[in-house]
């Protein structure tokens, strides 16, 4: 199977199940369904955007000096292999230099989304290499001179997302050193007021939404679903009015609202083999893929486009991505088979909460990710290597390939492949499931 088919077989896999096509019944219920939906990533990421300019100004580089741990977290699924830089750029009052350090051997990516939560670049080690440079980023409109060093937005915030491999503790300084050469240079921009959250009452989540397109329009290519939206009068540059629904019209709004939260729960979202669930081929650059979009902004804000990096969930035989903490798992890995990678891998254990969001899990060891840099891993005498995946210590013969589960919740694990080689793009290459370990 090439690369493309076995991506666009895991595009085809994936519906929102119960939910009709949104070009079937233009509804007042069906326009509030898909507007909610379309309108959820730029609703996350105007939560991201104002928490991070809580502490710092748009246009500003803030730096994560330490790997990411449970006190730390920031967003949904986070990784304990990089470091983290990120920034909140506004281009509304002109060019944003971006500065990226010359890493080396070293993983380094830049990725700029914008705020429909699309990776419309990723500077770094795959694209533009390792010896760094300076681009300049511009917005939707601006007319600056186009070449290999300009990089256009769709939009006119961006969140610039930056990773920088640490090798394990001795090597974080030597991190620290590459982040600190990675620099961001732009105009003074106030900082936006902070927007309505996944949960409030429709009629404050419309007018986020709608503000939030005023301020970032969509794509012409968008014009098809949008125009579903038009019971509601969401699009801009018409005004958002709540008031002028009667009571009966109120409760259709909340219906289409309650089926899109709904439908989003119980959508699959990508191709299940032997326990896993690959990433579809329109991850982190979604195009029309508007569903897919919406449970990646919930459950994995920020993820990177599959050719960058590729994230598999395991799933249960019941194709579930929770799994019962009460019962230890093992990862086998046989000799020769581990992740087929370019940069590194790692699996990282996450608790999930009730709105199908994950984040570290208190442990006794402190560990949240098992990899290959991890080090002290014991290897069986064949070369194989196990992974232990329990609540308690799984004993001296297995402690060092541990990765602990929640003490009381249920976990979901995901591996992280990065510059993933053909073989795991195509999907030549399977992850072993995960297996109950039974007693005895």
């Amino acid at each position: 199977m090439q690369r493309r088919q076995f991506l666009l077989a895991a595009s085809s896999s994936s519906a929102l199940g119960a939910l009709p096509a949104f070009a079937a019944a233009p509804t007042l219920r069906a326009a509030a369904r898909d507007a909610w939906l379309y309108g959820l990533p730029l609703i996350e990421m105007a939560g991201a955007r104002a928490e991070t300019l809580k502490a710092t100004a748009p246009n500003t580089l803030r730096r994560g000096r330490e790997l990411t741990t449970l006190a730390a977290q920031f967003v949904t699924t986070p990784n304990n292999d990089t470091l983290y830089a990120r920034a909140w750029v506004d281009l509304a009052e002109g060019p944003v230099t971006v500065t990226l350090p010359a890493s080396g051997t070293r993983y380094l990516s830049v990725a700029l989304m914008d705020m429909y939560s699309n990776n419309f670049a990723v500077l770094g080690t795959r694209t533009t290499g390792p010896d760094g440079g300076v681009f300049t980023l511009v917005g939707p409109g601006d007319r600056a001179a186009a070449g290999p060093s300009v990089v256009r937005s769709p939009t006119r915030w961006v969140w610039l997302l930056a990773r920088t491999l640490v090798d394990g503790a001795p090597d974080l300084a030597a991190a620290n050193a590459v982040q600190d050469a990675l620099h961001l240079r732009g105009p003074a921009c106030p900082v936006p007021a902070a927007s309505a959250g996944r949960n409030a009452p429709w009629a404050e989540y419309f007018a986020a939404v709608h503000a939030l397109m005023r301020e970032n329009p969509p794509p012409a290519t968008d014009l098809a679903w949008l125009r579903a939206f038009a019971p509601l009068g969401l699009l801009p540059p018409g005004p958002f009015d709540p008031s002028r629904f009667t009571a009966d019209e109120a409760a259709q709004i909340e219906a289409g609202v309650a089926d899109a939260k709904g439908g989003l729960r119980s959508a699959r979202a990508g191709r299940v083999a032997d326990g896993w669930s690959y990433p579809k081929a329109t991850l982190g650059a979604f195009g029309q893929d508007y569903v897919y979009r919406a449970q990646v902004a919930v459950g994995g804000l920020a993820a990177l486009p599959p050719e960058e990096a590729m994230y598999l969930r395991a799933v249960t035989p019941q194709g579930s991505p929770l799994f019962d903490g009460a019962v230890g798992h093992r990862l086998h890995f046989p000799a020769g088979s581990l992740p087929p990678v370019d940069s590194f891998w790692s699996l990282t254990m996450y608790e999930a909460t009730p709105e199908g969001q994950f984040f570290f899990t208190p442990n006794p060891i402190d560990r949240y990710a098992i990899g290959d840099r991890t080090p002290g891993l014991v290897r069986g005498a064949d070369g194989s290597l196990d992974v232990w995946l329990t609540r308690e210590d799984p004993g001296e013969g297995r402690r060092a390939n541990w990765l602990p589960a929640p003490a009381a919740k249920r976990f979901s694990v995901i591996l992280r492949a990065y510059l993933p080689q053909p073989e795991l793009l195509t999907g030549a290459y399977r992850m072993p499931a995960l297996r109950p370990i039974t007693a005895g």
